[in-house]
């Protein structure tokens, strides 16, 4: 009595182009790949050359902070670092945060 039967209308204009419907994915993806993959897989390689070419002497921070200097590279994925006088602890080189080469002695001006 009050409501007018509804009826389903046709579908007008033509269907829409399936490639258009992936575009959408694919540029988002593309964006994706430039703004966050990419740099963290540069920064990943950058940390791995960085952490196979410690060598004895070197200053090394780890990922905890602490600074020490590194007395010998043992086999595998381990250093001995040195961090004050007669104290030296085993550290695994992925946890290395940044690594110094040897302090420069100072120069006679």
């Amino acid at each position: 009595m009050f409501f007018s039967p509804a009826y389903a209308q046709a579908a007008e204009g033509a269907a829409p182009n399936p490639l258009l419907n992936l575009a959408f994915p694919v540029l988002i993806f593309v964006i994706f790949w430039f703004l966050l993959i990419r740099p963290q897989m540069t920064a990943r390689k950058k940390h791995q050359e960085m952490v196979n070419n410690v060598r004895r002497g070197d200053v090394v921070v780890t990922a905890g902070g602490i600074v020490g200097k590194v007395t010998k590279v043992l086999e595998g994925e381990e250093i001995m670092v040195e961090l004050a006088d007669n104290v030296t602890v085993k550290v695994v080189k992925s946890t290395l945060s940044d690594v110094r080469t040897k302090p420069q002695p100072p120069a006679n001006d």
